[in-house]
C-alpha cells in the first residue's frame, strides 16, 4: 500500500519523480538526435476473449533518450546491455501508447485515452484507428482511467476543449482523483510539478455528476469489468480486468513502460513511478496474478499490437506478444 509521506507532495518519492522529468517527457517532444520512431500503420488488432471483443487502438509513439535516471537503481550500463540483448536499441527508447476497448453486446467501453491533438505529431492516432476498427467516438458509452499522467487523460478533451467521447460517462479512481484535484496539494507542490496537476483541471474541470464519476478499488464498472489496485506508479493508479466465460483479460496500463526492462527486472524502478516501492510491489503482484491465472495481458506502453502472454523467466518475468 502507498505510504502517507509519499502521498504528500513533499515526500520524496513524488518530488523526485517529477523534478527528474517524470511526467514532461512523456508530452514533450521526441528525441531530435535519433530520428523520429516508426508509427505503425496498421494501428488497431481485435482479440476476442470468450463472447466479447476487444481491440488495442495505437495512439502513437515517442522516443526519448536512454539516460541514466531512466532506470533509478540500476547503472546504466547494465540496463542497455539487457536491451542489447534483446535486439534492441541502447541510445534511445520508443515509447508507445495503446488503449483498449471492450465490445461486449451494445456496450463500448474504452479503458485509457491518448492524447488527442495534444501532444506532438507521432501521437494522436487514437481516432483515426477507431475508426478504422469501424467505430466512432460517438459509440463510445464509458471510458475508464486508470491514472491521471497526461498520455492517458489528455484524449478526454481536444485542444479546443471539446470532449472527444461526447456520449461516454467517465470513471476515474476515487484516490487517483482526490490526490489530483487537492488545491492545498496543488499549491504546495513544486513548480516542476504545477504543470501537471493544472493539466489534470483542464481535462476534469466543470465536469458534472452526470459525465464523471469516481469508483473505488475492487468496483465492478460493467458486467465482467473489474477494477484492481495498483499503486505506486502514482498515488491511484489502478487496471482493468474483463472476464467473459473462461477467459480472462489484463489491463495493467502503466504497471511496466518498457516490459523488456521492468517485466524482466520487475524490482529496476523506472523514473515515472512516484512511489518506487510500493511500485515494484503492485508489478510483482499484478505479474504473478496474470501468469497464475493464464491471463490475455494488454500493457499501455507494451510493443504493438500490446496484447500477450506473460511468463516467469528467471526471478522476473518476460511478455510473448501475440503474434
Amino acid at each position: 500500500m502507498i505510504r502517507r509521506r509519499d502521498l504528500l507532495v513533499g515526500g520524496s518519492a513524488a518530488t523526485a519523480a517529477y523534478l527528474a522529468g517524470s511526467f514532461l517527457p512523456l508530452v514533450a517532444q521526441n528525441a531530435p538526435n535519433f530520428g523520429a520512431p516508426s508509427v505503425v500503420q496498421v494501428g488497431f488488432r481485435r482479440q476476442k476473449l470468450g463472447d466479447i471483443e476487444i481491440i488495442a487502438l495505437n495512439d502513437g509513439v515517442l522516443r526519448r533518450p536512454l539516460a541514466a535516471e531512466f532506470v533509478r537503481n540500476a547503472p546504466l550500463a547494465t540496463v542497455q546491455e539487457l536491451l542489447r540483448s534483446q535486439n534492441m536499441p541502447v541510445e534511445y527508447i520508443d515509447i508507445p501508447f495503446t488503449a483498449f476497448l471492450v465490445v461486449a453486446g451494445g456496450r463500448r467501453i474504452l479503458m485509457d485515452t491518448g492524447f488527442a491533438d495534444n501532444g506532438p505529431a507521432t501521437t494522436g492516432r487514437l481516432l483515426a484507428n477507431l475508426q478504422a476498427a469501424g467505430l466512432r467516438a460517438e459509440d463510445i458509452d464509458t471510458v475508464l482511467i486508470s491514472h491521471y499522467h497526461g498520455d492517458h487523460i489528455n484524449g478526454l478533451r481536444n485542444r479546443a476543449g471539446q470532449l472527444v467521447f461526447p456520449k461516454a460517462r467517465i470513471l476515474v479512481p476515487s484516490m487517483e482523483h482526490g490526490w489530483w484535484m487537492d488545491d492545498a496539494r496543488m499549491a504546495a507542490a513544486p513548480d516542476a510539478m504545477k504543470g501537471a496537476f493544472q493539466a489534470v483541471r483542464r481535462v476534469f474541470g466543470g465536469l458534472g455528476a452526470d459525465v464523471l464519476s469516481t469508483f473505488e478499488a475492487g468496483a465492478e464498472l460493467a458486467p465482467g469489468v473489474r477494477s484492481m489496485a495498483a499503486y505506486g506508479h502514482t498515488p491511484g493508479h489502478t487496471l482493468f480486468t474483463v472476464h467473459s466465460g473462461n477467459e480472462k483479460f489484463a489491463y495493467v496500463a502503466d504497471i511496466t513502460n518498457v516490459p523488456q526492462l521492468f517485466a524482466r527486472n520487475p524490482d529496476w524502478a523506472v523514473q515515472f513511478d512516484m512511489d518506487a516501492d510500493a511500485a515494484r510491489e503492485s508489478r510483482r503482484k499484478v505479474f504473478d496474478m496474470v501468469v497464475r491465472d493464464n491471463m490475455v495481458t494488454g500493457g499501455y506502453h507494451f510493443p504493438f499490437p500490446a496484447f500477450g502472454k506473460v511468463e516467469k523467466l528467471g526471478a522476473g518475468f518476460d511478455f510473448k506478444p501475440v503474434a
